[in-house]
């Protein structure tokens, strides 16, 4: 790969904005018939439920259940796995899910209320949700990190029962996956998957318990039927391809940062890697990192292909520009890789989740360094926030009042809703208002 293969964009360019706004565009193609065999799906599920749930999973995961209680794992199976999977990868996972939780739980909402001076009582009462669906891929790929990130924070947050949907294709079972699972205390795994997992979930079957939520990545037809069946059910997000943007001062290994910019870009195609500098020397250094450590990553293509097609290397006047950039960008993950990154963080209104300082990896944060790794993607950080324990949480407002109170409020009412014209809502305030 070419140093000069890579994207450059210029602060200073007239025209930079546009050309950055090109860069970032991405369109998740609509596919027509993705949706009508999505929704055919879901159609199908809320029918006939666990006959189509035994006939989808049979065709699509090259399944020969003959029952759809033989697609439940059970409590042994995920026991099993812990007791089998290596010792190191244990004792990962363990301490992975001791430091999410550990964050997790400092992300509780609790419950308030106060007294105003005539006896009235005004609050707030949180309660979690009462079930959840996490979605995990399956079959080769196994994401036992996405079970961590999810399930805890669901956890923490007091949801009664969470259950699991992994796909295993040909009846292959990863079994991180349900060591995971175990250690997050899932409370039940089907070997179910694609759309109609989703649907069984958000309708429920006769095995299949109906959720609250539904959140965990997924493939195309996943993404378009939780899009389909929210509303019905809350979901976490959709989810677009990983992005990171990397502002560094220039004094930083550009080997790290050629690095940090491939850990995002071997995900898959699509997603995209930025680098943000005030310094064109070190852009050029970082463009021949990436030209010489490219062809050792196991996943080369990958990363070559979303480099050519997604990355880019950009040139600002200085740091409160490259700010700026950051900002417009409002990336899934942003490293600030300076001298002073807490002040620079300071000056961060949009980004799902800030790294600080040289040493700090993304990748730490996509496994154990605590932080939730579902995050926003595709500019959504403008508007929206990593997951975490407030997610699995509701709020429902507390309002009593005492006989002074009601008289008092309720001419206020009378008056408001009689201006709107609603007569019943001001006479049912009034019959509270003693007669002088």
């Amino acid at each position: 790969m070419s140093n000069t293969d890579i994207k450059r964009l210029n602060s200073a360019d007239t025209d930079f904005y546009p050309q950055l706004d090109r860069l970032l565009s991405w369109e998740q193609v609509t596919d027509g018939q993705v949706e009508q065999t999505v929704g055919d799906i879901i159609s199908a599920i809320r029918s006939r439920g666990d006959a189509a749930l035994l006939e989808f999973t049979n065709r699509f995961d090259r399944m020969q259940a003959g029952s759809v209680e033989e697609l439940e794992i059970s409590k042994f199976k995920l026991l099993e796995a812990l007791d089998t999977i290596p010792t190191e990868q244990r004792h990962a996972l363990e301490r992975a899910a001791s430091r999410v939780q550990a964050y997790a739980e400092r992300q509780k909402m609790e419950s308030w209320s106060y007294k105003e001076a005539d006896g009235t009582l005004l609050g707030q009462q949180v309660t979690a949700l009462e079930r959840a669906g996490l979605y995990v891929p399956g079959g080769k790929a196994a994401y036992p990190s996405s079970v961590i990130m999810n399930a805890i924070p669901a956890k923490v947050a007091g949801v009664s029962e969470l259950i699991m949907v992994v796909p295993t294709p040909e009846g292959v079972v990863n079994d991180l996956v349900l060591a995971a699972a175990e250690i997050a205390g899932v409370d039940r795994v089907f070997a179910i998957g694609g759309a109609q997992a989703v649907a069984a979930l958000a309708y429920g079957t006769q095995i299949i318990p109906r959720v609250d939520k539904i959140v965990g990545p997924g493939n195309i037809y996943v993404a378009t039927a939780k899009a389909m069946v929210f509303g019905q059910v809350g979901i976490d997000m959709i989810a677009g391809p990983s992005e990171i943007l990397v502002v560094c001062d220039g004094q930083t290994d550009p080997d790290w940062i050629a690095m940090d910019l491939f850990s995002q870009a071997e995900h898959d195609e699509d997603a995209q890697a930025i680098l943000v500098s005030p310094d064109a020397e070190f852009l050029e250094r970082v463009a021949n990192s990436i030209s010489t450590l490219l062809p050792n990553m196991e996943r080369e293509d990958i990363i070559r292909t979303s480099m050519v097609n997604r990355a880019g290397l950009i040139q600002v006047r200085d740091l409160d520009d490259a700010v700026a950039v950051a900002n417009y960008v409002a990336p899934e993950h942003l490293e600030l890789s300076v001298e002073d990154p807490q002040t620079l963080a300071a000056s961060i209104r949009h980004a799902g989740a800030i790294f600080m300082g040289r040493y700090t990896a993304e990748a730490l944060g996509d496994y154990c360094a605590g932080p939730n790794h579902v995050l926003p993607t595709s500019r959504t950080a403008r508007f929206s926030s990593p997951l975490g324990v407030y997610d699995f949480q509701k709020r429902s407002s507390l309002i009593q009042c005492s006989a002074k109170g009601a008289a008092d409020l309720g001419r206020t009412a009378s008056t408001l809703a009689r201006g709107e014209g609603l007569t019943a809502h001001a006479q049912s305030a009034e019959y509270r208002i003693p007669e002088k």
